[in-house]
């Protein structure tokens, strides 16, 4: 009794097309296959473009706060010292001048 493929005849012919009909189907998966791959490899830079670009801005408004957090904090410490004399006009100029910074600082990060 012979298999189909082992032997000689018309069904060796047969499994060899058949083999070559699977090495064809192989072929196109493996290109598909690697299209995607070349897609997530060109998604996972652009990821990692943008998360590099997400990360220097950031640097850059923690940089910002700080500056304006020591301007700030020297301004309330200015307030505070005039607080200890009687110059109550002063101290009401100084603390409106306050709140303005505070709400153009306010407006201008909102915007940004």
């Amino acid at each position: 009794m012979r298999r189909a493929g082992l032997g000689e005849g018309g069904s060796g012919g047969y499994t060899a097309s058949g083999y070559s009909v699977y090495e064809e189907e192989n072929e196109h998966l493996q290109e598909g296959l690697r299209a995607k791959v070349n897609a997530l490899k060109s998604l996972s830079i652009d990821i990692g473009t943008e998360v590099k670009y997400q990360n220097k801005m950031l640097d850059d408004m923690d940089t910002d706060f700080d500056s304006t957090g020591g301007l700030l904090g020297a301004t309330i410490g200015r307030v505070k010292q005039l607080s200890r004399g009687s110059q109550t006009k002063l101290l009401c100029y100084m603390l409106l001048f306050c709140f303005f910074v505070f709400f153009i600082l306010y407006w201008f990060i909102k915007l940004r």
